[in-house]
């Protein structure tokens, strides 16, 4: 039976260099090489929450979302939407996800913006029965807005909207942002 050789013959190492290459060995494994990412320490969580009560009408939204903070002046991130809607007899239900790009040029200043896409369920309830109309609905928000700190208000403008088909009123909206 051959026993198996780690070091091939033609090496001629002597006991000295084995014994430097566990010491080199020995001393990378107490180095820290690890770069250490503080991913987690840089990510903030917000997001908003809506209430609307009208004659025969009620709106719920909610929007959570997380941006990573590149630095103190750029800020990246996503959000998830969901929003139910309901006048007389007509139903909306709106769910989907949005990227957002925040930029802060001086720290009170902060321009925004979000591409949304809304998958849209909406039922419009007629005498004859309800008739269905589902539908994707896209948005580009660029906003301006006022920051100081973690909160953020001000208003933002939709450059794809249609009045037919999106879910928002007009496309001028006012906006509050709060991250943690």
């Amino acid at each position: 039976m051959k026993a198996l050789q780690l070091i091939p013959k033609n090496w001629n190492l002597k006991p000295y260099s084995c014994l430097f290459f566990l010491f080199l060995g020995f001393s990378l494994m107490g180095q820290n090489y690890q770069v250490k990412s503080d991913f987690w320490g840089n990510v903030r969580f917000g997001g908003g929450i809506g209430l609307g009560f009208t004659n025969g009408g009620f709106n719920a939204a909610i929007s959570p979302s997380a941006i990573y903070q590149v630095n103190d002046q750029l800020a990246t991130g996503v959000s998830l939407n969901f929003n139910y809607a309901k006048y007389n007899e007509d139903k909306l239900y709106a769910y989907g996800g949005s990227i957002l790009t925040l930029f802060n040029p001086i720290p009170y200043l902060q321009l925004s913006g979000e591409l949304e896409q809304l998958r849209i369920n909406r039922t419009y309830g007629f005498i004859d029965g309800n008739v269905e109309d589902n539908y994707w609905s896209p948005a580009l928000f660029l906003g301006i807005g006022y920051s100081n700190r973690n909160v953020t208000v001000g208003i933002r403008y939709d450059v794809l909207y249609d009045e037919n088909k999106s879910i928002y009123a007009n496309d001028w909206m006012p906006f509050v942002r709060v991250y943690f």
